[in-house]
């Protein structure tokens, strides 16, 4: 194979194909995906410096077993965020770690198929991040790929070793407990603000009325 070889405009299946025997041809799959893998690692990481040596196990480990991948019939890039996804729940076991987000993150986040999540990014960016925190590991997981990485539920299912229709499930018992999570949040910060305006009537009430005697 000619090594001076322009591989930006070839076939992705063809691209892999030759990725076995190139490590040019590699080099360009690493250049398609490096930036969503790292944006996917740092999404659950939250910090750069992990994202970038995760993200570059995850490109060597790529490297080392692209041999044996074999095309199922999704996306090149679903077999890398599946490496990510298992280098990150071993990072987070061995590091006893819980994934945070922030709101700068979250602010970038694609949610225009999802209108209850839309109002609540523009009305209270603080408690969404907040209750997003609360879900477990592998929902908030989801959101991240649906809404960062804006894959389709074929694809979550095959990173997460799901089915499409668990993954539509999952989806769809999240937003509800997000859902509760969030009117719940609401009603005790009302009840906290009826609790500390409560004294101050009552004083300026005894107030009025010891003027009037």
């Amino acid at each position: 194979m000619d090594t001076g070889s322009d591989f930006t405009e070839i076939d992705e299946r063809l691209l892999v194909q030759q990725a076995k025997q190139d490590k040019e041809a590699f080099g360009e799959l690493y250049s398609r995906y490096v930036d969503k893998i790292y944006s996917y690692v740092y999404y659950r990481t939250g910090n750069n410096q992990d994202a970038e040596d995760l993200t570059a196990r995850v490109f060597f480990r790529a490297i080392q077993h692209i041999e044996n991948y074999e095309d199922q019939g999704v996306p090149f890039s679903a077999w890398l965020y599946r490496i990510a996804h298992n280098l990150l729940a071993n990072w987070y076991r061995d590091q006893s770690r819980r994934q945070m987000l922030s709101l700068d993150s979250i602010a970038h986040w694609h949610v225009e198929d999802s209108p209850e999540l839309a109002t609540e990014l523009l009305e209270d960016r603080e408690a969404l991040l907040a209750a997003i925190r609360r879900l477990p590991s592998d929902r908030q997981e989801l959101l991240i790929l649906k809404y960062v990485e804006r894959l389709s539920n074929a694809d979550i299912g095959d990173i997460m070793g799901r089915s499409e229709g668990a993954i539509k499930s999952l989806y769809h018992r999240t937003l509800l407990s997000l859902r509760d999570d969030l009117v719940e949040t609401a009603r005790r910060k009302k009840w906290n603000s009826r609790e500390k305006t409560a004294p101050e009537s009552q004083i300026r009430r005894l107030l009025r009325r010891a003027g009037d005697q």
